[in-house]
């Protein structure tokens, strides 16, 4: 639980906590004996790590398998969790999983109850389900590109969106110039636009940038006024950021290299220029280690990547650079395991999830592991939540008149359901 420490510092602020099982040795008994095991250790923070060969084990007691590749989203009350890849047949859902190696699914991790749940959809849901990227747009899953099957064989440029209130799949009719079919790009909503930076065919990579007008839903390909050479280096696996005025590029690379955070290229939308941005060292540390498969927030003007790959090592450190200062600041905080091709998403009160990813390249294992690291301190009224749900965990059964009869906003009431 979540505390204040006698010197009146958030015990919990930049330290990551396990929420969600990570099974890791196969159980080869029935599946009578995996629902078993399943129904009791799923959320025992100290039993046995046992590996529970099917993924739906007992209705309302699921998990998410291992998987790299996917995204996530999350808002005040969840945890969305689209797509992924795992080729372990077994791990992924052996025969019950007709996308194999892909996922081709939904999940919600609800934050008030801490449970996981496959959310069932209408509509027509994408089939490029590895590196596609994705935003949540007001109650608006919108999920961008991706590849199959071989990978590069079968990309996207569709924009699909799912409203995650009313659980459905639409594919967004665009006109204009639309991207090529790619994967790996990174993209931002800035001001009703999508902008979509870089990617690769699978075979060629990207320093494209296009933008989506979400009203018209008209694209248009921009052509920054830059000479060639001052262009961005090609790369996939980046992530981007904004300060409404200019949208940075973090990291990124290619199959055969990482590119360095020293410094950055940032997209001014005023005057249609890539700039160069010199960042700030850690006073004894120096810089982050050049990256790609990172993940990365923003909160505010912070922005934190966490984890990912630099050709030799799978990384687990939390970063943190201020976009009016352009500082880097290495945060105390460890993953517990190292991880890269996984996702994360902040809550609008700025706790940080992450989930999955790939963390032994020479066994090519991934996993299914959750976590949160508060990367502010939680306002009084989250840490009032926190503690409330702690000591009344029956809160998310009762009626809406029951909560609002206790005092609940309707704010807080919609946290549960």
């Amino acid at each position: 639980m979540s505390s204040l420490e006698p010197g009146g510092t958030f015990s919990h602020l930049n330290k990551f906590e396990k929420l969600s099982w990570r099974p890791s040795i196969r159980d080869s008994g029935s599946k009578k004996r995996a629902r078993w095991l399943q129904a009791r250790r799923i959320f025992t923070p100290n039993g046995p790590n046992l590996r529970i060969p099917n993924r739906f084990l007992r209705e309302g007691h699921c998990i998410p398998p291992a998987r790299s590749g996917h995204r996530c989203v999350a808002d005040s009350s969840s945890l969305y969790v689209f797509g992924g890849y795992n080729p372990d047949f077994e791990e992924a859902g052996g025969s019950e999983n007709e996308d194999y190696p892909l996922f081709r699914e939904l999940w919600r991790f609800h934050f008030a109850t801490a449970t996981w749940q496959q959310v069932r959809t209408e509509g027509y849901m994408p089939t490029e389900l590895a590196s596609m990227s994705a935003v949540l747009h007001g109650n608006n899953l919108l999920v961008f590109g991706g590849t199959g099957i071989p990978f590069g064989e079968n990309n996207s440029n569709d924009v699909h969106v799912c409203n995650v209130q009313y659980r459905r799949w639409n594919l967004l009719n665009c006109k204009g110039k639309k991207p090529n079919k790619i994967y790996g790009q990174a993209m931002v909503i800035i001001n009703g636009y999508l902008y979509v930076f870089g990617g690769t065919t699978g075979y060629l990579y990207s320093t494209d940038l296009h933008r989506l007008d979400l009203s018209t839903r008209e694209w248009t390909h921009l052509k920054p006024k830059n000479v060639p050479s001052d262009l961005p280096e090609e790369r996939y696996r980046h992530e981007l950021a904004h300060d409404g005025q200019r949208i940075y590029i973090l990291g990124g690379g290619t199959s055969w290299m990482s590119y360095p955070l020293d410094k950055m290229h940032a997209y001014n939308l005023e005057t249609n220029y890539w700039e160069e941005i010199v960042t700030k060292p850690h006073e004894k540390i120096g810089y982050p280690a050049a990256r790609r498969c990172h993940s990365c927030v923003q909160v505010k003007d912070d922005v934190f990547i966490c984890g990912g790959y630099n050709g030799d090592l799978i990384l687990s450190d939390l970063w943190k650079i201020n976009l009016q200062t352009f500082q880097w600041t290495k945060l105390p905080a460890v993953m517990p395991e190292p991880a890269y091709f996984h996702c994360a998403a902040v809550t609008p009160a700025g706790c940080m999830y992450v989930h999955g990813g790939v963390v032994n390249m020479f066994g090519n294992r991934r996993t299914a592991s959750l976590y949160k690291v508060w990367l502010v301190v939680p306002s009084l009224l989250e840490m009032t939540w926190e503690k409330l749900l702690k000591t009344f965990p029956h809160l998310p059964q009762l009626s809406a008149l029951q909560l609002l009869s206790l005092g609940l906003t309707h704010s807080l009431i919609q946290r549960l359901k």
